[in-house]
């Protein structure tokens, strides 16, 4: 099964602030982020189902480089990403958005 992504507007924000936050720590870290990000959601559509449940429908996929995780759920040949999130910071805070946009 081919599966395509959709990402939530929360979880593109998360995105953008992490990757801005790294570009300020250090030149070139939030491209590397992004990278990174990038990586994972190819991990996400090709596989989706061999990565772990974590609560309900939700899986997680962990960041190599960076204590972060993409959190997202399959409906049907559809991936919905609701969340990119520190894990030391907010680590269940996908929790809030399973319903939200």
């Amino acid at each position: 099964m081919k599966f395509t992504i959709r990402i939530s507007p929360a979880a593109a924000r998360d995105v953008e602030a992490s990757a801005g936050w790294y570009n300020r720590e250090r030149a070139g870290l939030g491209r590397r982020f992004l990278a990174e990000v990038k990586r994972v959601s190819r991990r996400i559509r090709d596989t989706p189902l061999q990565l772990p449940l974590v609560g309900g429908e939700v899986r997680r996929a962990l960041l190599r480089g960076f204590p972060y995780a993409v959190f997202f759920s399959v409906d049907g040949n559809a991936v919905v990403v609701v969340a990119v999130l520190h894990l030391h910071r907010h680590p269940d805070s996908w929790r809030d958005r399973m319903g939200a946009g």
